[in-house]
């Protein structure tokens, strides 16, 4: 008795999301042989074939199980299958098939073909779970079918596996379109639209592209985790932000019975054997199962279509799905817990085999074997530190045990290290200290090199600390007892001695020096150690007015980070520190700000207090647009963090900076004074940082009226700069000698300074400091613009100079800031509306934003505030300025600017 459901195709596809990028490639279908739908359980390849041929009249379908391993039954099946593709074509060979009146599979074939001959359209046949199918009489007669068939008919073949059909044969004579599981996971366009289907509340794209990214695309965990959202009442947003914890339950029972118990025993045992490894090659499996056919097992388990996919680009590489490895790893823990501990002992041991340290740290780890970490640290831990592998390295240090750490001066030196690296200065010292102390409890002496890599530590320690003299010291130490073969410990000993020259004021020295670093970290393949000699290049280059030579040197060390994947490096902030430095000086405010940002992304995992230079440039840049409301959240993150921490004077003079600049704009001279009372004074202005430092006093000074000490502060530091060849830092206080002249009304004496400076900004380019300064001397910049004894360059850098702060100026106002709006309440032209329906000072500044251009959006990020609070700022100042649109409300900002003088 034959089942008539098998011969029917799939119904209830109403549901079904349409895919057009599937469809499409399938419009040439009736121009080959085969159309083969592979995948792993679960992908909808039945769904697919019956959504393409919904409207195809003339198409037969059979659906194959396990019972038709039986040549007799599955030739019955499927000539019924043709028969009704093709309206009863071929009666002849239905009634010799039900008779078995035939001599072979073959000769019912060539009447088949006899009598299809007479059909001539477009037809199907459909082979609907090809994979049950094991009787080897079977896949023999197929390949006759398909080799013999008329040109009018296709196969549509759907297998979790590649069935033995010849299908390399049809590929290689392109008669097969293969459709596999990465054209029929969802994509994210297409899980959008399966959401929005199915959850009444639909769903946004950033939530789509989150789950589709953890399922892979895979249409069956797509559909469980939509009823689960339906079913727990939880919107999809909820389910993604938990989608790693979401209930696990139904999905496992579907690959348990859909896949894993299909399976012989030895073939789950080694899947769960394997899945402790995030991705593997036979090498790797054979030496984890002790098995010599390991290739042969991965790749039928391809074959077979068990979620095992090929590694892009990589020979012989794979990778589980991502929810079949969790499932696999659920397995394993439920199954053979006893063998945890040692899979990832030999996953660890055949990683080493492979010479991928790192990865044998994670298993090592999750193996809990502190002797084999202790081991892997000490034969792999410095080529890991070279190769940024910080984190990682610094987790696994910490699971030693104190004798396991203090009997290798090596791992000593490494945590050490580690902490340095990653900015925690204060922590080296005490790391040293501490293992001085326990390796003499333990009784081990260092040798004589290693000695001297513990002093070229201690070297960069002194340096860190302000303490030059003494870095120098030790640093020369550290030359004389290391030979090359420790190279790693001379290039940070001669990086030290360069770094002192630089804090010392020795530029071309230090400059030298750091030359030196370069090339010797490169030939070493200690590429962060190179990173950080370019970034002292760049420094170095910068204080002696050479600033486009530092931004060159900057391109190096981008590329450097690029070629050497340094970008999750601390040093790489650093890097966009000073990039974001000059830019800002040559006023390139919206690269300079992207830079910050990038520092901040870089320093996402490292503490906040790493991040004060990055808000003291994003203040910075606030301040010179004039949104000192923007600037002021920067500001007061800049507070807190030097509450917090203790930092080296060239970080709090850099931030410093920052705060004296919002406090001028905001005229809080309070806040200066206290600023100024508690200020570090430096006993040398013989470098950058100190000489910023200086510099903020003098500004400060000049800002409390406390012109004498000005004065006094200014001479100390030209003088200084002078001595020390720090061209910039001179090109940066004459300006500030322009400013305290100008305070003092000697614009004589402001000129001279100005147009000194001026010729300098031709070497530098830095026109920042101008600006901060321009509404002091943007005057005299103007009649300087028009003098004859000025040169053409530095009358044009002038010129360029007064429009920009004219610009400035413009940008500040259209701000609304609170200085210009009380201004313009007491001007005494105010139409009476505007005085009688006072606008508060965020409705204000939503007016200017409104004048600047930007849309409701733009404004809501601008001011950090949801847009339905724009929305509501919007209604009340129209409301109150009886304002009508957007259009009345530029041209009514436009009229107060103007009567103000804008």
């Amino acid at each position: 008795m034959w089942i008539p459901s098998k011969l029917t195709r799939p119904g209830r596809l109403h549901n079904a999301i349409v895919r057009p990028r599937v469809l499409e490639l399938l419009q040439q279908a009736p121009y080959y042989k085969l159309v083969l739908f592979r995948s792993p359980a679960g992908y909808g390849k039945t769904t697919m074939a019956a959504q393409w041929l919904a409207d195809k009249p003339n198409v037969g379908w059979y659906s194959i199980d396990e019972s038709d391993n039986d040549p007799f039954r599955f030739m019955n099946y499927m000539l019924q299958a043709l028969n009704k593709a093709t309206h009863q074509s071929c009666p002849n060979a239905q009634k010799l098939a039900e008779r078995r009146q035939f001599s072979t599979l073959h000769s019912l074939l060539s009447e088949l073909f006899a009598e299809m001959s007479e059909f001539q359209q477009e037809c199907y046949l459909v082979l609907d779970d090809y994979h049950l199918i094991s009787d080897e009489d079977i896949h023999e007669v197929m390949r006759f079918f398909l080799k013999h068939m008329p040109d009018n008919l296709t196969l549509v073949v759907t297998s979790r596996m590649i069935p033995p059909l010849g299908t390399a044969n049809l590929r290689v004579r392109d008669l097969m379109i293969e459709i596999g599981n990465d054209l029929l996971a969802f994509d994210n366009e297409e899980t959008t639209r399966f959401f929005n289907q199915r959850v009444a509340e639909g769903i946004d794209d950033s939530t789509a592209v989150s789950l589709r990214n953890y399922v892979e695309g895979w249409p069956s965990a797509l559909q469980l985790i939509a009823l689960q959202a339906q079913h727990q009442r939880r919107t999809l947003a909820q389910s993604a932000e938990s989608v790693s914890q979401f209930n696990h339950a139904h999905l496992w029972d579907y690959l348990v019975e859909e896949v894993f118990d299909l399976l012989d025993k030895e073939t789950r045992h080694f899947l769960m054997q394997c899945s402790v490894l995030d991705h593997f090659n036979d090498a790797l499996v054979a030496a984890l199962t002790k098995r010599d056919d390991a290739l042969n097992m991965i790749e039928q388990l391809n074959r077979y279509g068990l979620f095992i996919y090929p590694l892009e680009g990589e020979h012989n590489w794979y990778r589980f799905h991502n929810l079949f490895a969790e499932f696999l790893a659920h397995q394993r823990l439920a199954n053979i817990p006893q063998q945890e501990q040692e899979l990832h002992r030999a996953a660890a041991l055949a990683w080493l085999e492979a010479n991928t340290a790192h990865q044998a740290l994670l298993h090592a780890r999750l193996a809990q074997d502190s002797d084999l970490l202790a081991r892997i640290l000490v034969e792999h831990g410095w080529k890991m530190f070279n190769e940024g592998e910080l984190e990682i390295l610094e987790e696994a240090i910490n699971l030693l045990s104190p004798t396991q750490l203090y009997s290798q001066p090596k791992l000593c030196l490494l945590q050490a290290w580690l902490a340095q690296s990653q900015h925690r200065y204060n922590a080296v010292g005490d790391l040293l200290a501490r293992a001085d102390q326990e390796m003499s409890a333990l009784n081990i002496k260092p040798s004589s090199k290693e000695q001297g890599e513990f002093c070229a530590l201690r070297a960069q320690v002194a340096i860190n600390q302000n303490e030059p003299e003494k870095a120098l010291e030790l640093a020369e130490q550290a030359l004389g007892q290391l030979d090359n073969t420790i190279y790693r410990s001379r290039i940070v000993a001669t990086s030290v001695v360069g770094e002192v020259n630089h804090v010392l004021g020795n530029l071309s020295r230090a400059l030298s020096m750091m030359q030196q670093t370069e090339k010797l970290a490169r030939q070493y393949q200690v590429y962060h150690q190179a990173l950080w000699a370019l970034l002292q290049q760049s420094e170095i280059l910068i204080a002696q007015g050479y600033v486009q030579a530092a931004f060159e040197v900057q391109d190096n060390a981008f590329k450097l980070v690029e070629d050497q994947h340094l970008h999750q490096l601390p040093l790489h902030e650093f890097l966009l520190r000073i990039r974001a430095q000059i830019l800002w000086c040559w006023n390139r405010l919206d690269e300079a700000e992207e830079c910050a940002y990038k520092g901040l992304d870089v320093l996402g995992k490292q503490s906040p207090s790493q991040h004060l230079h990055s808000y003291s440039m994003l203040a910075r840049i606030a301040i010179g647009r004039g949104e000192l409301d923007k600037a002021g959240r920067f500001i007061e993150q800049i507070q807190h963090l030097l509450k917090q921490s203790n930092y080296h004077v060239d970080w709090t003079a850099n931030a410093s900076l920052s705060l004296l600049l919002y406090w001028q704009a905001r005229d809080d001279q309070t806040a200066i004074a206290e600023w100024l009372q508690g200020s570090i004074r430096p006993q040398h202005a013989r470098n950058h940082f100190q000489q910023m430092q200086w510099r903020n006093i003098a500004r400060a000074q000049i800002n409390q009226g406390q012109y004498d000490e000005a004065r006094e502060t200014l001479a100390f530091m030209q003088s200084e700069a002078e001595q020390y060849q720090l061209v910039t830092d001179t090109n940066r206080n004459l300006i500030v000698e322009a400013c305290l002249a100008t305070s003092c009304a000697q614009d004589d004496v402001a000129r001279d300074k100005l147009k000194a400076a001026l010729r300098l900004t031709n070497q530098t380019g830095m026109i920042g400091n101008f600006l901060i300064d321009g509404n002091k001397i943007g005057h005299l910049l103007e009649k300087l613009s028009h003098r004859v004894d000025l040169g053409d360059l530095e009358r044009h850098r002038a010129q360029q100079l007064m429009k920009e702060i004219s610009t400035t100026q413009r940008s500040r106002s259209v701000h609304f800031d609170e200085e210009f709006v009380e201004n313009l309440i007491n001007h005494p032209n105010i139409p009476e509306l505007v005085r009688t329906s006072p606008l508060t000072q965020r409705e204000w500044q939503v007016l200017g934003l409104i004048y600047s251009g930007l849309s409701n959006e733009q404004i809501a990020q601008e001011l950090d505030v949801a847009g339905t609070t724009i929305k509501t700022h919007i209604r009340n100042l129209y409301q109150k300025l009886n304002i009508a649109n957007r259009k009345e409300a530029v041209r009514t900002a436009e009229n107060l600017l103007q009567l103000m003088g804008y």
